[in-house]
């Protein structure tokens, strides 16, 4: 989920026990030892909350600061009504393919930037309650309108007003409290995924070398619900585009679900095709990707899912990618996600359960830092609806939820009495 913030990178802070050292005097006698503190009673240990006897380092910052970069770069350009110059950006992005160290295309983040305030205006409208003919809901959309009729030969430009269009159309598709129950709110929906596919289909031609023209192109699809092959076909093309980003291997999983264009049949071709195509980049990882968010809203996927070929994806996606971004979003999906859905189906909790053990060789191995955003994204289940009013609430959340998760993956030691610390040299277990 693309989540705006002005806010660059915080410093790392990293939370470590200090080991004194003592210089005795040469001349003197040695003095007698000082007794050993005493270890906490049992009882304490017991009672005693795991995750204080967890010390790892926290990025503390709100966001990744290439992405809020990019953002903000977008967002500036747009303010500033410097249209060609927002557009030579995004196509400068896009034909370099360049993304930040987490896997975000530069071009998507400047875009999602320039549209942010039009789309943020809109939501706003909507929590807010106000009446669908509020020139609040329309306003920005109008001048938008106008920048296209401005640029009319610019793809990018065009792309961008589509993309708005989409981004509020979902805006209508999840409203606010007030407007859960407005029957016109898909038919509002469905007029703004409407008017992006007719803004975008004179560029389809044009976008068979562009993953971000490609990328608005399949965004339309979560609009309009079309054959599995297209669909397949349509993000096939896209990741053949753009291989590295993982995203569009997981939007392809979730689209060939049932209640969506596809069939847990097609489901599986896909991902074994994905895993062929992309083998030279993620091994396996192919597979893992398209079944990654799938298994964790549909039960039936996640009981059909090949857990060996599942974990195999698993492991050469960290052997392709090991950054604290990708260990942070592998371990929170496993302790996290995975485990919301166990006890509901039976025959998809087996799976569950196997695939969640991977989080103890992921903590255990691969784990330094700790990112607050990604572990409360998990617990949302990667909702790109997701509302959230605080980001900062939002982290602080996923804050305390990650150190319970990965306490827990130290229990038998805590609960031996051992305080455990990340460090970049490995584990440290101590007494506590």
């Amino acid at each position: 989920m693309l989540t705006p913030s002005r806010q660059a990178r915080d410093l790392l802070s990293r939370i470590s026990g200090k080991v004194s050292s003592r210089i005795r005097p040469a001349a003197r006698p040695e003095p007698a030892p000082s007794p050993a503190p005493s270890p906490a009673p049992a009882e304490e240990l017991l009672t005693r909350p795991l995750e204080d006897s967890l010390s790892i380092p926290v990025c503390s910052s709100e966001d990744d600061p290439d992405s809020t970069g990019a953002q903000n770069r977008g967002q500036f350009l747009a303010r500033q009504e410097r249209w060609e110059d927002l557009s030579r950006q995004i196509r400068e992005a896009d034909e370099a393919r360049t993304a930040t160290r987490c896997g975000l295309p530069v071009a998507d983040l400047i875009a999602y930037g320039a549209r942010a305030d039009v789309v943020n205006a809109t939501e706003h409208a909507l929590a807010e309650e106000e009446d669908a003919s509020s020139r609040s809901l329309i306003r920005g959309l109008m001048a938008f309108e106008a920048l296209r009729a401005e640029h009319r030969n610019d793809p990018y430009l065009t792309a961008l007003v589509a993309l708005a269009h989409i981004d509020i159309g979902w805006a209508w598709r999840t409203p606010g409290k007030g407007q859960a129950a407005d029957p016109s709110s898909r038919h509002r929906c469905a007029a703004h995924f409407d008017r992006a596919a007719a803004l975008l289909q004179p560029l389809a031609d044009g976008s068979c070398n562009s993953p971000f023209l490609k990328g608005a192109q399949c965004s339309l699809l979560a609009g309009h619900n079309g054959e599995a092959l297209q669909v397949a076909d349509e993000f096939s093309a896209l990741i053949d585009l753009a291989p590295n980003n993982h995203r569009h291997m997981r939007t392809l999983g979730t689209h060939m679900l049932p209640r969506w264009s596809g069939s847990y049949a097609a489901l599986e071709l896909e991902a074994r095709r994905t895993a062929s195509r992309t083998e030279g980049i993620w091994g396996a990882g192919g597979y893992t990707w398209v079944y990654f968010d799938a298994i964790t809203i549909d039960d039936q996927a996640c009981a059909r899912v090949d857990t060996r070929f599942f974990l195999d994806g698993l492991r050469d996606i960290v052997a392709a990618n090991p950054s604290q971004d990708m260990i942070n979003l592998l371990a929170a999906y496993c302790t996290v996600t995975l485990r919301k859905g166990l006890g509901q189906n039976l025959q998809a909790d087996v799976p569950r359960l196997k695939i969640a053990e991977a989080a103890d060789w992921l903590i255990r191995d691969h784990l330094k830092e700790l990112h607050p955003l990604v572990w409360a994204h998990a617990a949302e289940g990667f909702d790109n609806s997701a509302r959230i009013t605080s980001l900062s609430r939002f982290a602080a959340r996923g804050h305390a939820g990650a150190l319970q998760a990965i306490a827990g993956q130290f229990r038998e030691e805590i609960e031996g009495g051992q305080k455990v610390a990340f460090t970049e040299k490995g584990l440290q277990f101590s007494p506590a």
